[in-house]
């Protein structure tokens, strides 16, 4: 049985009330029994899971992408003589073998599949070789001659957006200028009695995804293609690829395979269209997989940023203003940055009541990799540098860091930069009072040198060696903001199988390890009752479900999973109450039964209920409607929620070495519903991992050429089991009005706050300034000591 499909839009609600609040791992989530295990946890933790990279297909070829040497250079030729000529080479395709639309991207279709007359960044794609072996393709790639006729590359963002610079593009420079004025700025530096400015600057970071880009592309008998790849979002997927090919999207169909990590890199295209491409040229499936050097050259990474900061408050430490100027380099290609750096922009005003506000947020061109979505989306970089300049306006008042936040403090009802009072939870006084309650970790007394920094390297024994405590918090929108219409679509059935009731679910939501199947999985035992829950994998042939990005998916896709659930779990009891001629009212499901709560029995078996027939429902479930900002002031009511996290860092500094061991980083954090309360803390922990890489050793190094110089995980340094301290999490459950049963975006939170909680422990440990991370050695022996500014009054 089907019928067609539903629609919900949720209304706009006041904030909630805290239901909850616990220490992680204290508590089981919704559903009951294996629902809530992880159905890929096994096999990944056996090695037996299969990603991407490992596809494999009868009569398959293998592809290998040509890449540009220079960050900037004119493409003069291209002879691909010598590479047709290596034996097992089937196929060496250009930009004139492009079938479609030349270009693609996820804001504006600017990058080209294949470099047509000039290359903008290191490690642009120029052609493709297809081989019967990937070493023969790798080995025919590098006889491939291309011709360059090398240009002086544009790598400093700016200098980018000085009208006399060299465009990238056609026009300017700037990719989006983004202007916000709240409140009156003249008013506001009248009455601020102490001002204080900083310059802060956060590196280039990479995702370090350990499953670099792989997939799989067949073609079909209709003369279309099947492509089966790891991605964030599928159909903004298809709706690049297809036209690319020349196909209608009907023609195209994708497949989620095996995501080994995601975090912003898989939101654009990598090697979908080139996989493609070579399986249609050649009526073979074709296999491209990436090894962890050219994975650096094949996705976006988070944006630099130069970040010009001025706090002014009142004597007793009450904010009057705040003014911002954000530069971010996008790199040669737009991706997303035209969002990232409205998120960044957002949200310069941290967690905090700021009457009066002027923001002026741009991204730019260079010659330097492209820059797209990474964990926080703006709002990292923007926390980093607010949070800095809140512990140095604590020194210029004589005020406690923790104070000055507490004093500060967001609410319910507090009005945004753009105008938009927040009207769900906003709880960031009690996040900090936790963790302002926690009891510190003990100082170290035995000198262990596995306990100093430095670590085992045994290059200290105790000397010089300082103590910091940090504070940050962080704020960040969940889902699609600025008048987007965001949804995603369910499809559920449910059936008799052997004589057991067996729910099915099939989505486009992308699996990236975050745990999407699970909690969809948990949301049909806790709606239907059955125990026998079946995730079908995620693919174009359903509804979009939108991005696993902006924190939003478990929200929006168990909107979507409840919506189809609650509309046959309606139809299983109309049956069974017409059968049992009982009211419908008392009757729930639970544990593949229909009981009556009213009289403690059971009514009937849903097997029994259902027969042979098959209940089929589709549900597209939407979250409130949002709307831009003004192009002029900047002013909206832009975002449907706010999700927050809180960090204490203690660390220990060796100060003469400038080596940094983090003893503890805890955190506190509204989650709104624990759907599945082991996931949760494992997406704290994960998050607040990625933020301690940004503070001490995680950046992609460009030279004056554009070029990277760490292109591998032995020169891009990230955190292991030995840099990774004690992290304490607390979750609050403060349920959002509008979102299902309550919940609320937990994934990207504890990277805003991580950070800037770390550096400013390091400064509370050593006196210094350190604008700009990630933090390194002699950053620190050789720092110059804090200073406020010369504005500073």
């Amino acid at each position: 049985m089907s019928e067609t499909i539903g629609t919900q839009t949720i209304p706009a609600a006041p904030g909630g009330t805290p239901t909850l609040v616990r220490e992680a791992r204290t508590s089981a989530g919704l559903g009951v029994g294996a629902s809530a295990r992880r159905p890929d946890g096994l096999l990944k933790v056996t090695g037996e899971f299969a990603y991407s990279s490992d596809l494999w297909m009868e009569g398959m070829v293998w592809a290998s992408t040509v890449r540009s040497p220079h960050a900037s250079a004119r493409i003069l030729s291209i002879d691909t003589s010598r590479a047709l000529a290596v034996e097992g080479v089937c196929a060496v395709l250009t930009h004139e073998d492009v079938p479609g639309a030349k270009t693609y991207g996820m804001k504006i279709a600017d990058q080209p599949v294949l470099a047509i007359d000039r290359v903008r960044y290191q490690g642009e794609p120029v052609a493709l070789v297809a081989a019967d072996h990937p070493e023969t393709a790798r080995r025919a790639a590098k006889l491939v001659i291309v011709e360059y006729e090398e240009l002086t590359p544009l790598t400093d963002p700016e200098r980018a957006l000085d009208p006399d610079s060299p465009p990238i593009h056609d026009g300017s420079n700037l990719v989006r200028h983004v202007k916000i004025r709240h409140g009156d700025m003249e008013r506001a530096r009248a009455e601020a009695d102490v001002v204080v400015t900083g310059e802060y600057e956060v590196g280039m970071q990479d995702q370090a995804f350990l499953g670099p880009e792989s997939g799989l592309a067949v073609p079909t008998p209709d003369g279309g293609v099947e492509l089966y790849v790891s991605s964030q979002w599928l159909h903004k997927d298809l709706e690049q690829l297809a036209p690319c090919l020349a196909l209608p999207p009907e023609q195209v169909r994708l497949t989620m395979a095996g995501v080994g990590g995601a975090f912003g890199g898989r939101e654009d295209l990598s090697v979908h269209v080139h996989a493609c491409m070579l399986a249609l040229r050649l009526g073979k499936p074709v296999k491209m997989a990436y090894n962890r050097y050219e994975s650096f050259f094949g996705h976006v990474h988070r944006h630099p940023a130069k970040m010009y900061y001025e706090h002014g408050a009142t004597r007793e430490g009450k904010l009057v203003y705040v003014k911002a100027r954000l530069v971010l380099d996008g790199g040669a290609y737009t991706s997303t940055s035209p969002v990232v750096i409205a998120n960044a922009s957002y949200f310069v005003a941290g967690a905090y009541e700021v009457p009066h506000a002027e923001i002026d947020g741009l991204a730019v061109y260079s010659n330097n990799p492209p820059c797209g979505a990474m964990r926080g989306f703006g709002a990292v970089q923007s926390a980093y540098a607010c949070e800095s300049n809140m512990d140095k306006l604590a020194r210029a008042l004589g005020m406690d860091p923790l104070e000055l936040r507490l004093k500060n403090a967001m609410v319910t009802g507090t009005v945004l930069p753009t105008g938009q009072p927040v009207d769900g939870p906003a709880p960031v006084r009690e996040l900090l009072e936790s963790l302002r309650d926690r009891p510190l970790p003990p100082a170290e007394t035995s000198w262990d040198v596995r306990l100093l920094p430095g670590g085992v390297g045994n290059v200290t024994h105790g000397e010089g060696i300082r103590r910091g405590i940090g504070y940050a918090v962080g704020v960040k929108a969940i889902g699609y903001s600025g008048g987007v219409d965001d949804y995603s679509t369910a499809r559920v059935t449910l059936s008799v199988a052997a004589g057991e009731p067996v729910a099915a679910i099939h989505t486009a939501a992308a699996e990236c390890g975050q745990g999407i199947t699970t909690v969809q999985s948990q949301i049909a035992t806790t709606e239907l009752g059955v125990t026998n829950v079946i995730v079908l994998p995620a693919d174009t042939q359903i509804g979009d479900a939108g991005s696993a990005s902006a924190s939003r998916m478990t929200w929006m896709s168990s909107g979507a999973v409840q919506g189809a659930c609650k509309q046959i779990a309606a139809e299983v009891i109309r049956r069974a109450a017409a059968a049992s001629d009982r009211p419908a009212s008392g009757l729930i499901l639970r544990d593949n039964v229909i009981a009556d709560v009213l009289i403690g029995a059971t009514v009937a078996t849903v097997a029994s209920v259902l027969g042979t027939d098959t209940l089929e429902r589709v549900f597209e479930y939407h979250h409130r409607p949002t709307e831009g900002i003004d192009p002029e002031r900047g002013q909206g009511n832009a975002h449907i929620a706010f999700a927050f996290c809180a960090h204490r860092a203690v660390v220990d500094v060796d100060v003469e070495l400038g080596l940094v061991r983090v003893v503890e980083l805890a955190a506190a954090q509204d989650v709104g519903k624990a759907m599945n309360p082991m996931a949760v803390e494992g997406q704290i922990e994960g998050g607040s991992a990625q933020g301690l890489g940004l503070a001490l050793m995680e950046e992609i190094l460009l030279d004056d050429q554009g070029r990277l110089r760490n292109p591998s995980f032995t020169d891009y340094l990230i955190p292991t089991i030995a840099d990774v301290p004690s992290m304490p999490i607390t979750l609050f459950e403060f349920p959002h009005p509008d979102a299902p049963y309550g919940l609320n975006g937990v994934g990207e939170p504890p990277t805003l706050s991580s950070t800037p909680a770390i550096l400013n422990a390091l400064r509370d440990a050593t006196g210094l300034d350190l604008p700009r991370v990630p933090v390194r050695p002699d950053d620190i022996a050789l720092g110059r000591p804090a200073q406020l500014s010369d504005s500073a009054r």
